[in-house]
Parts: structure tokens; sequence; C-alpha cells
């Protein structure tokens, strides 16, 4: 791999992790080398995994005098959350466990969670009234304790290559925001164990080979736990402290073609989807619709896509985390350019130079996407871009979810540009990401 343009060295005996990783980071004065096994242990990074569980509201008082109860210095994240809600699996939503750490990831139905390749079908099923939900409902505020001990302030910013070893004790507490229950396990090693799903296991094992592999989480294999089959991969979050974070789901559509084909073998009207559709948009349904009082599946989905900008501009934002535990996912109705601006320059809280480096990560994957055989032979859909940076400075981007990532047959190519017509198998995946490019180059030159 190639280090990043612009990245700080790596203080001596980090090895070349952060650039391998992608992550830029600014230079800062090396923290004195740790000595012995007991205090690297100790003094090793806690491991940020995603994973998502709602939380059951009848279970909400139980939680509030477990949190009452837990001893000083352990902390659990614990959101509120309203069944009335959309499904936290479908589109973006925050709810809370306890467990090993802390992240914000959009978790589709179908990548993230690890299901078929058809199941974001399901996504539009399970989603609630609340799609135009106002901030205050989507918009909440994480707390959790984090580790302050000396160790930690001196040795947070040394890397090692070799695995981090994280004591359960040790660990942040985790919050799943949408997504299954049961997604994500944390790793003894500070890897992450996202459920199997074959057809993202294949995506991950052509990436590793590919010019994209700076630009996605490495891959490790399988492995089992409790009988069930997890892809093992890296936490690209491991790496940051109290890091700022947001998912952008990338291209035009979020469903793939093969999904309208099989809505259309059975195209029963749906009351519920009716229901859903008139609570956001209450003159979207058509007089026949009216009449019937139901929607078809495909109906259904498409019109879900011209809420947000992913119709406008190939991209929508799905969820961001501050560092100080803001989580908002109240970008259902973020369309224009302005309202997309707007919510990048509280992401980054004006911050020019994690700005920057953003844009300087999103050119670099622009150039290895249109070289990318892989790229080229997928349709890829539902896949996201994470962004992450901390107060440090670093920052890193990179592709994530590849459960709706699938091959075309060839000889046929894609361009990623082309606007889709059913049967041309266009994502517009390269069109989204010229407009997030332009949009971060205007709010720079703007300045």
């Amino acid at each position: 791999m190639t280090k990043t343009p612009g990245s700080a060295a790596l203080c001596p005996g980090g090895g070349d992790v952060l650039p391998r990783l992608g992550v830029v980071e600014q230079q800062s004065p090396c923290p004195p080398p740790h000595r012995g096994t007991a205090a690297a242990a100790a003094a090793a990074l806690p491991a940020l995994v995603v994973t998502c569980e709602p939380r059951i509201p009848q279970l909400a008082a139980a939680e509030e005098q477990e949190k009452k109860n837990r001893a000083p210095g352990v902390s659990g994240l614990s959101i509120g959350s309203n069944t009335d809600e959309e499904s936290l699996c479908s589109d973006s939503g925050f709810s809370g466990s306890p467990a090993s750490s802390l992240v914000l990831r959009k978790l589709s139905n179908s990548s993230s969670a690890g299901l078929s390749p058809t199941s974001s079908i399901e996504e539009y099923e399970e989603e609630g009234q609340g799609a135009g939900g106002s901030g205050p409902r989507n918009s909440r505020a994480c707390t959790a304790d984090h580790d302050t001990s000396e160790l930690w302030k001196r040795n947070k910013n040394m890397v090692n290559w070799s695995p981090v070893v994280v004591p359960l004790e040790k660990r942040s507490p985790w919050v799943q925001v949408v997504g299954h229950a049961g997604n994500f396990q944390t790793g003894s090693d500070g890897k992450l164990l996202k459920k199997y799903c074959a057809c993202e296991q294949q995506c991950l094992q052509r990436l590793m080979e590919d010019v994209l592999r700076p630009f996605v989480p490495g891959y490790h294999g399988l492995t089992q736990r409790d009988e069930q089959d997890y892809n093992l991969m890296d936490d690209l979050l491991a790496y940051f402290d109290s890091p700022c974070i947001m998912d952008c789901k990338m291209g035009s559509r979020t469903y793939l073609e093969e999904e309208l084909k099989k809505a259309r073998k059975n195209p029963q009207p749906r009351k519920d989807m009716y229901e859903k559709m008139v609570a956001v948009e209450p003159e979207a349904p058509t007089p026949e619709e009216r009449t019937q009082q139901a929607v078809l599946k495909t109906r259904y989905m498409q019109w879900r896509e011209t809420l947000s900008s992913t119709a406008t501009m190939g991209f929508r934002i799905e969820g961001i985390k501050k560092s100080d535990g803001t989580c908002n996912t109240n970008f259902k109705r973020t369309k224009d350019r302005e309202e997309v601006m707007q919510a990048l320059e509280d992401f980054v809280d004006h911050n020019l130079s994690v700005l920057k480096s953003y844009l300087q990560r999103l050119k670099e994957l622009r150039v290895q996407l249109e070289k990318s055989d892989f790229f080229k032979a997928h349709e890829v859909v539902g896949s996201s871009l994470l962004f992450v940076h901390d107060h440090s400075g670093r920052a890193g981007v990179w592709m994530i979810d590849f459960g709706k990532t699938v091959p075309v047959p060839p000889p046929l190519t894609l361009d990623h540009r082309s606007p889709w017509v059913e049967g041309n198998r266009e994502d517009g995946y390269l069109w989204g990401l010229d407009n997030f490019i332009d949009i971060l180059t205007n709010m720079l030159s703007g300045q």
C-alpha cells in the first residue's frame, strides 16, 4: 500500500498501520515507548466495534436500574427508543445496549446485517412511520465514560501492527446504531466479527487483490462463534480517539435490479407501505393508490429514493455521531445541496484541515475506482462510505458494506456515472462521488 500523501511519520515501533489504513494523521510528538507486556496490554487501544440491538421498551426500567448499580468507572450507553419509530435495521436510527465499544455505523439489512441480497425489500417493509421525523426524536446524545488513566494518555497514539488485545474490562461501552441485533461481535484481538454473508465474503476476498484494498476493511477470513459463522475484518475505528463518524450511502439507488424483478413476480398491494408513504409525504400516492389505500413494493422502493439526495446527487447521509456523543440520523429529507453542505460543516465542526483530508482521500479513492477491475465488473448497491476523524486531526474514509454488491454478466462493464435505466445495471456510484468531491471543493474554496 502507498502511504497517504501528507500523513505524518509514525512513532518508532509504530509500524505503518495508519498509512496502510489510509488514515491522514497530523504530526505530533511521539510518546515515550512503553515496556513490558503487562503495560502494553493495559495501554492497548479499545476496540471500537459496530453492532446494533433494538432496545425493548419493557426493559427500559431494568436498564436504568442496572446503570445505577454499575461499579464506578463502568459506563453503559442507553439511548431511548420509540417502538413507533422506523426500524433501526432499515434507515439510520439509534438504540442502545451496553457492550464492548462505541461506534456509529449505518447497517443496511443486506450488507451489514449479512442477509441475502434481496433483503433490502424487507428494509423497506420494516421501516416505521417516522421516516420524516423531527430532529428531537432522531437526534440524541450518547455519553460514555472513557479511560483517562495517565498510561492511556501517554500511549493512546502508539500504533502497532500486531493484534491489539483488549481486556473486556478495559473496553468502552458500545451502542448499536441501526441493523439487526447480533450482526456483530467483538474479537479478542480487536477485530470485528460480522455475521456471515456469502456475497460480502466474495467481495472482500476479491478486494484484497484489487487496487481498492487500501480503501476497504482488511479481511481475515471466516470464524465461528456459538455455531454462527462470521466474516472477520479490521475494526476501522481502532486507531481513533473518541472519533466523529459519518456514514454516507453511495449511488443513485439502494435496491438491486433483481429485487425489482422478484417484487414484480408477486405484485401484491401493501396497505402498510401505503401508510408509511402517506405518513412521510401525504401527497405522494396516486389517485388509484388512494382508492386502494395500498401501494406495490416496487412503487414504494422507488418512491423512497426520491426523498433524499440519493436521487438528486447520488449519495445520502445516513447518520452522524459527534465526538461528544451526539447522534443524529434525521437526514431522510436532506435533499438539497445547501442542506448537505450544512450537515457536512457541522460534522467537521468547521475544521478546514479535516475537510481537506477528506477531500484528498476521496480524490484518491476516485482515481483507484476508475482503475479497479472489481469496480467495473460489479453493481455496487447499498454500499456506504465511512468517514472518521478525531481531535488529533486523523481522518480516513473507507468503503464498507458489500452485501448487495453483485457481479454483472460479462462482457458487460459499468462506468458508474451513466443514468440508470432498468437493464443497464448502472448504480450511479461515481456520479455520487463526483458530486461529493465537488461539494467539498466548493466548501473549501468559499472559506
